[in-house]
């Protein structure tokens, strides 16, 4: 199972839409996939205590990221980097198992023109820390506003496209790096 994590809780999100839509394209290239919607996270988590223990309602989460054969982050880019919600997220998860050897790929979307480069290239660094398996094969939408109809469907070939050779690369690379306990 790949697990396509919406990186932000923002409502009504671009970054849920394409999440949404890179779901689907990896069901229809053959692959499972589920979405991981970080608005689902439970409240607990957010108290000084959750550090100290974890809250039981984070637990399908955490086992949903030690299950998976490998993460898809989709993330926006805020200021410059990538969400706070995300990173204490990723400061929940347990270490160093939860990406530890873990192929991870990126999407990175942004209403400027570098559709969330430095959100992607600073998140790579976290997962690298943490020794997980970087796909070099990045994906970059621009514009992200401008590439989505009303329904929430891409309406640019080209970065449907791009998504689309991001999947099936993914999904080879994910193979290839199968964890022993996966």
């Amino acid at each position: 199972m790949i697990e396509v994590i919406a990186g932000t809780t923002r409502p009504g999100s671009a970054t849920l839409k394409v999440a949404k839509l890179i779901v689907r394209m990896y069901n229809e290239a053959g692959a499972s996939a589920q979405l991981m919607d970080l608005q689902a996270l439970p409240q607990q988590i957010f108290l000084p205590s959750a550090f100290a223990e974890k809250p039981a309602s984070f637990a399908p989460f955490q086992e949903r990221i030690l299950r998976a054969h490998g993460l898809h982050v989709v993330v926006p880019e805020y200021n410059g980097s990538f969400p706070g919600v995300l990173k204490h997220f990723i400061d929940m998860l347990k270490f160093p198992e939860s990406f530890e050897e873990r192929p991870v790929a990126y999407t990175g979307v942004a209403a400027g023109v570098w559709g969330g480069l430095r959100a992607v290239e600073q998140l790579q660094m976290v997962f690298g820390y943490r020794n997980g398996f970087n796909l070099p094969h990045r994906t970059f939408i621009s514009a992200v506003h401008k590439k989505l109809d009303e329904a929430g469907e891409l309406n640019d070939a080209f970065t449907a496209d791009l998504l689309r050779t991001e999947i099936r690369e993914f999904i080879k690379f994910a193979a290839a790096h199968k964890r022993a306990d996966g």
